[in-house]
């Protein structure tokens, strides 16, 4: 009985190192696709046509307000998760979902600012400048969206009791996923802030 109890243990801690890796996998894959996005930005910064001093419109500044304040509300409803705060968690994983869909609008709205300035992905009109951040922050909102449908997962699995203090696996790879498309966000924000 004891042996199988034991090997019940064994099979558990080898689906959750495979979750893990996983989860790392995929955080290694975004890296290296957003590093060559980055790197042929800069290669192409050195064409003839490119357009110096084009500036972000100021909402995806606001954006990237909105979603570091979803990664401190997300770790504060870990934090009351792990303090069997049902009702907490569940307050902060609400505001969570509610900051991470004002990002996608106000990302929506920054790209309505890029059209009205005349920028736009391509054409006549159309710069080298505006066609990658256009591929960027497109690329970027598309990993969001897998962050979104993450955390509507845990809102659902929270809402079904299926975390607590000893069972956090799940909680704890989806927000390490949500964390880490936050920090993507401000590091490119920052790139196309301060790279131009």
């Amino acid at each position: 009985m004891e042996s199988m109890a034991i090997e019940q243990r064994s099979e558990q801690e080898k689906r959750d190192r495979s979750k893990k890796m996983m989860l790392w996998f995929g955080i290694i894959s975004m890296v290296m696709t957003f590093a060559g996005l980055t790197s042929a930005y800069i290669v192409s910064s050195k064409r003839p046509d490119w357009v110096s001093g084009f500036e972000l419109p100021e909402v995806f500044g606001t954006s990237t307000i909105v979603i570091v304040i979803s990664s401190i509300t997300l770790f504060a409803a870990k934090k009351y998760l792990k303090a069997n705060n049902s009702k907490m968690t569940s307050l902060f994983l609400f505001f969570t979902f509610l900051l991470g869909a004002t990002f996608v609008g106000l990302q929506i709205r920054g790209f309505e600012t890029l059209v009205e300035e005349g920028y736009y992905f391509t054409g006549p009109t159309s710069t080298i400048n505006s066609s990658y951040i256009y591929v960027l922050v497109l690329a970027h909102l598309a990993h969001l969206a897998a962050g979104i449908i993450v955390l509507l997962v845990i809102i659902y699995n929270h809402f079904r009791k299926r975390y607590n203090t000893n069972k956090m696996l799940g909680f704890t790879i989806g927000s390490n996923f949500w964390h880490f498309v936050d920090v993507l966000w401000l590091l490119l924000f920052l790139f196309l802030s301060l790279y131009n």
